[in-house]
C-alpha cells in the first residue's frame, strides 16, 4: 500500500459528486486571495464564495512575494481578477518566531541549514500587512485601478477584521 492510496480514494468518491465540469478559469467574482498555507484557512467559505469565484493565492505567513505578484499578473490581465484580499491570520508560525529562530528550529529538527532562504517571519503582523499592501498598490505591472484590501482572519473565531 502506498502513503498516498487514501488520496486517490478519497478521489474516486469525488468524482461521483464532481459537478464543477462547466468552470472556466476565470475569477467568476474577480477576487484573488492572498492567504497563509495554514489548513485552518478555508479561503473561499470565509468570504462567502464557492469553486470558481476566486484566486487562491497560498504561501507561509501569507506575504506578498516575487511569485504573488507574478501570478497577479496574470490574474489581473488574463483571468478577470480585479480586487485583491490579501489575509494573514492570527496564531501564524510565521508570527511567532524571528527569522533566526525559525531557521534554529529548522536546523534543530531536520539538520537543514535554510539560512539561505528568506522565511518572511514577521513581528509585527498588521505592519507586515500594509507593507504587502503598498507592494500590489505600486507594482508597476499590475493595473492602477485595481482594488486591494488587507484583513486578518482570526482562526479562533472565524472573525476577518478589515485593516
Amino acid at each position: 500500500m502506498s502513503g498516498f492510496d487514501d488520496l486517490f480514494a478519497a478521489n474516486a468518491e469525488f468524482i461521483k459528486g464532481f459537478k464543477s465540469q462547466d468552470l472556466t478559469g476565470e475569477a467568476r467574482k474577480g477576487l484573488a486571495i492572498v492567504t497563509c498555507m495554514d489548513s485552518r484557512i478555508d479561503p473561499l467559505r470565509i468570504v462567502g464564495m464557492s469553486s470558481g469565484d476566486a484566486k487562491i493565492l497560498r504561501n507561509a505567513g501569507a506575504r506578498v512575494t516575487e511569485d504573488v505578484l507574478r501570478t497577479l499578473i496574470l490574474a489581473t490581465t488574463l483571468l478577470n481578477v480585479s480586487r485583491v484580499l490579501v489575509m494573514p491570520h492570527t496564531d501564524c508560525r510565521m508570527a511567532s518566531g524571528t527569522e533566526e529562530q525559525i531557521h534554529a528550529t529548522i536546523l534543530e529538527r531536520s539538520g537543514i541549514d535554510t539560512r539561505s532562504v528568506e522565511i518572511r517571519t514577521v513581528s509585527d503582523q498588521v505592519s507586515a500587512l500594509k507593507s504587502d499592501l503598498v507592494r500590489i498598490v505600486q507594482f508597476p505591472l499590475l493595473p492602477k485601478n485595481i482594488e486591494v484590501v488587507g484583513a486578518i482572519y482570526n482562526v479562533k473565531t472565524g472573525e476577518l477584521k478589515k485593516i
